[in-house]
């Protein structure tokens, strides 16, 4: 156990060497992190036998060759606090500060997340779902780090364990390397991948280079005595290094242009790392001098930087023996920048070797060129305020209960996430949770929500929902619904409104359709003709919809019928005409579950008790006013014909919407009141609205009550008078 500790003390030693760019109260602060880490992780061993710290002291180290500020060195120490030590945010927060203990929390949120299939367009979701979780990017750089020492120390796991860490490395975590910039860790990444995937490629591979290594020895030391020379000579300042290609990328290259090994040609290539920005353009003149160029094989990488910073001039020569030879031109700076990356900014501060004569165009590449960023601030709290958006803006990528990755665009609601896994999910849902919390359907989500929608097999989609649904898959699932669900009703009401039509003229509706044959075919498609219509259905949908006059069609029918030999009957006469104590047998009968094409007017707010009458809107459907409704008495002078008799039924499906005026005395907690009073009387307040002189003595107050008929409100008004400070109660009638 001694040996243990000695060992696990002897590499935080030789970390405290790498921060000597800390100041003295942030090395305190580092140590600290580091006893609280050593703590925690007391008793626990790796794999390999090591004391498990020795893993964040060497993930910290990995950060502090980055320069990464005392946070992120703290938070790569207790990264597996969380998560294996049972340690709360809280209690970090206490110790170390909110940022620190935010860092840490990102982490134990990254390692929660398992990547479970083989798809590559799951595995895409998936990585921009990391980047787009840690909204510190020192949480991915802290995690890169992690998994790098992580790879590193393999040897010692059971082979199929390897191989599954590798693959989720190399579709995972490679990329994301990649895509910051972070070139040494993502071809470090890559090999050990490779290395653990496909053991004996690489180890056939590996020995090849070496025996290639030793044969082209002395043409490499040749070309690169050339170079140095040829720079000499022309008095510049760079630095050359020779580089050779990874095993992995030679071994791609190989599959992708279906290449042997000896046809790969640029396994070997130099680096000139100028000093400034000119001094690249002014090597590469000199480089053309020294050996021709090959046309065609020259990129401007300056100029045009890729998408994530990298910038550098690339030129293939053709070396004295005749063979292609690669070269890459860089500044100090662009040097920094493509071998860490973003992790750069923390490693190059603004010098005299910065580039002050960047591109304007870097500003627009992805986060910015770290250049430009460079030029503006010292300060690395000032830094990644710039970093702190989302990475990819314009998704966001969310989790279904088992761990499938949505994309969905930015803005989306759980209605959105329905409809993504299925149509049917979307049309029955009712209710969503969030991380485990019950959240409105119209919530925006957030990258890494663990989405669950509760559905029920009566629910169907509210019209409101396209008020703010994101996608475009969401808007036409809901439309298509509800027209359909439109035409059904419509359907429904329009042969409810024939069948009273016909029954006024003393006839039953005729059985069958246009499809039928003998009379009642012939009889259905003269109707449908008259009506310039394509079918049944559409016909009785139009005169749901008010398109067509129910008694007009009636009549037309009955004349169509009286020519067939069709006579009224004096019983179904008398029941259509004057049946005055009969409503059930000549009205429309209204419960609540009327759909889209039965609307109760906003103006008089009908409930069950009150004399209605119905209007059929053009289009609209039917629209059901109070027999005392101003706006109902406009409409029957100008189109009294589009009127219908409509009645309640006995038992209604569902609360009814009306609205009350109440005049209260002016005081401290008069509202708390009037909704204690309105509550006891066993009805809901939808909505309210309180006059302008709600600051004077007496306030007027409108509310939008639930009430089951007009019996219920009265009791609501009763209830209303009793209370202390209500002045006066009345229902709002237009």
């Amino acid at each position: 156990m001694t040996l243990a500790t000695d060992a696990a003390a002897a590499s935080f030693a030789a970390l405290t060497h790498k921060l000597d760019y800390l100041d003295e109260a942030d090395t305190r602060r580092v140590r600290e992190a580091y006893r609280f880490a050593d703590e925690a992780h007391l008793g626990q061993f790796r794999a390999s036998g090591e004391p498990y710290i020795t893993h964040p002291i060497a993930v910290a180290g990995l950060c502090a060759d980055w320069k990464l500020d005392a946070q992120a060195i703290m938070a790569a120490l207790m990264h597996d606090a969380m998560e294996d030590c049972g340690v709360t945010k809280i209690e970090l927060i206490e110790r170390f500060g909110a940022p620190t203990a935010e860092l840490v929390d990102g982490l134990t949120k990254l390692d929660k997340l398992h990547f479970s299939t083989k798809e590559e367009s799951q595995a895409e979701s998936f990585r921009k779902m990391l980047l787009a979780m840690a909204r510190d990017v020192r949480v991915i750089l802290i995690k890169l780090a992690d998994r790098l020492h992580n790879m590193r120390t393999m040897a010692a796991m059971v082979a199929h364990k390897r191989s599954r860490i590798a693959r989720e490395t190399l579709d995972i975590y490679v990329p994301i390397a990649h895509r910051l910039g972070l070139n040494q860790t993502y071809r470090e990444l890559q090999e050990l991948s490779f290395q653990y995937i496909n053991p004996w490629r690489y180890s056939v591979l590996a020995k090849a280079v070496k025996k290639t290594r030793g044969n082209r020895r002395d043409l490499v030391e040749r070309i690169q005595k050339d170079v140095v020379g040829a720079f000499d000579d022309a008095t510049m300042q760079v630095e050359v290094y020779g580089r050779e290609k990874t095993i992995f990328s030679i071994y791609h290259k190989m599959i992708e242009k279906n290449l042997s090994f000896a046809q790969v040609s640029d396994i070997f290539g130099f680096r000139i790392v100028a000093r400034e920005l000119l001094d690249c353009y002014r090597a590469l003149g000199v480089l053309h001098q020294l050996y021709k160029p090959l046309p065609g094989r020259f990129k401007d990488y300056i100029a045009i930087p890729k998408a994530n910073g990298y910038q550098s001039l690339h030129t293939t020569l053709v070396n004295p023996v005749g063979t292609a030879v690669e070269f890459q031109i860089r500044s100090q700076a662009m040097h920094a920048v493509a071998e860490k990356g973003i992790a750069a900014h923390w490693m190059y501060k603004e010098s005299e070797g910065s580039d002050k004569d960047a591109s304007p165009q870097q500003a627009a590449v992805w986060l910015q060129s770290l250049i430009d960023i460079q030029q503006e601030t010292r300060d690395s709290a000032d830094f990644l305020e710039h970093l702190k958006i989302d990475l990819f803006p314009e998704s966001v990528y969310v989790l279904t209960p088992k761990s499938r990755i949505v994309a969905l665009p930015k803005g989306a609601t759980p209605v959105d996430f329905a409809y993504a896994i299925h149509s049917g999910v979307g049309d029955r849902c009712v209710a969503a949770k969030v991380n485990g919390e019950h959240v409105p359907l119209r919530t925006e989500l957030r990258s890494g929500d663990v989405i669950e929608i509760t559905t029920a097999p009566s629910a169907k989609p509210n019209p409101s929902w396209l008020n703010f649904v994101r996608t475009g898959r969401a808007r036409s699932k809901i439309r298509s619904y509800l027209k359909n669900m439109e035409a059904e009703e419509s359907l429904d009401l329009g042969e409810k409104l024939l069948v009273q039509a016909l029954r006024a003229e003393g006839l039953t509706m005729p059985p069958g359709t246009e499809e039928s044959e003998g009379a009642q075919g012939v009889l259905w498609q003269a109707l449908i003709r008259w009506g310039g219509n394509r079918s049944q259905a559409e016909l009785l949908i139009d005169i749901g919809l008010g398109r067509k006059i129910a008694t007009m069609v009636g009549k037309r029918l009955a004349q169509l019928m009286a020519e067939s030999g069709e006579r009224p009957d004096a019983l179904t006469l008398t029941l259509g005409r004057f049946a005055v104590d009969a409503p059930s047998q000549g009205a429309v009968m209204i419960d609540g579950s009327e759909g889209a094409t039965v609307r109760l007017a906003p103006c008089c707010c009908p409930i069950p008790g009150d004399p209605i009458a119905g209007y059929l809107g053009r289009g609209e459907g039917l629209v059901v006013h109070t027999q005392t409704c101003g706006v109902g008495k406009r409409l029957f002078e100008r189109d009294s014909e589009r009127w219908i008799d409509v009645g309640w039924s006995d038992e209604p499906t569902r609360l009814f919407e009306t609205v009350i005026k109440v005049l209260v005395a002016n005081g401290k907690g008069v509202l708390a009141q009037v909704a204690s009073s309105i509550s006891s009387a066993e009805t809901d307040i939808t909505h309210i609205e309180m006059g302008d002189e709600r600051l004077g003595e007496t306030a007027e107050l409108r509310l939008t009550l639930s009430v089951r008929d007009t019996d219920h409100l009265a009791e609501v008004m009763r209830t209303l008078k009793r209370c202390a400070v209500v002045l006066k109660s009345e229902r709002l009638m237009p």
